[in-house]
């Protein structure tokens, strides 16, 4: 790694950062709402009571919440990019500067990796308030949490360099973030579905990201084939995203 790509790469991340911090309380306080919802709708209310592989369900919702979070929050930086393509025209900017292409890209991946790390954190803080005795500092817990998120921020500057209006990226969302976020076990154990289902749910990126986060939490060895699978798919999403902004430059 040579000092212009790491130069690049952090100018990249720090404009990201200014832009985070600008927003304040802003961002951790609408990074909670959701979490917040379904800890009192389904770890309360339709899960009050019900227990998961011997334990209570709200142990079992939570490590899915940490995966779902950190998915939707790294994602969620393609709509940045968005902003600074159709509006802003910084990423114009970008294209005339030194900045690499591969330094452009892992920037940006570091910066939606950072604010899933911050919706883990905000998550977590609520696990401590619902009373949910899980490993939050488990080194698996966190390879999880950043290969998930490694991906997902990958697959976010890829699809930011595809679309040709927001329009486009709210449908990206809607199609492929939503259901996974419902259908990655994130709230039931994919080994309930029938055998069909359960090989489809078995191909989401998010289902092996969410085992390997509710295993560090719960203090159980975690799965190689998981960790692999992630860590393919992170590079290949690192190198289509790539592709993705060369051919935006050309």
């Amino acid at each position: 790694m040579n000092a212009g790509f790491l130069s690049g790469c952090l100018a990249v991340y720090r404009r990201e950062l200014l832009i985070l911090k600008s927003r304040g309380l802003k961002l951790p306080v609408s990074m909670a709402v959701s979490p917040l919802l379904y800890l009192v709708a389904f770890g309360l209310g339709v899960g009050g009571g019900m227990e998961v592989g011997g334990r209570p369900y709200r142990e079992f919702l939570l490590p899915g919440l940490v995966a779902m979070g950190s998915m939707t929050q790294a994602f969620g930086i393609a709509g940045e990019i968005n902003i600074a393509r159709f509006y802003w025209r910084t990423f114009e900017e970008f294209q005339s500067s030194p900045v690499s292409d591969s330094a452009y890209v892992l920037g940006e991946i570091l910066a939606g990796m950072t604010k899933a790390v911050i919706s883990v954190l905000i998550i977590a803080v609520l696990g401590r308030l619902f009373d949910v005795g899980l490993h939050f500092f488990s080194p698996l817990f966190w390879l999880g949490i950043l290969l998930n998120a490694f991906f997902f921020a990958a697959v976010a500057v890829l699809a930011a360099m595809l679309v040709k209006s927001h329009a486009d990226q709210a449908m990206l969302f809607n199609f492929i973030i939503t259901p996974m976020a419902f259908l990655g076990g994130t709230f039931f154990p994919v080994e309930r579905m029938p055998a069909a289902v359960r090989w489809l749910l078995e191909l989401l990126p998010l289902t092996h990201a969410a085992r390997l986060i509710r295993s560090g939490a719960g203090g159980e060895p975690g799965s190689a084939v998981s960790i692999l699978l992630l860590a393919l798919l992170g590079a290949g999403g690192y190198g289509l995203a790539w592709r993705a902004v060369c051919r935006a430059r050309d």
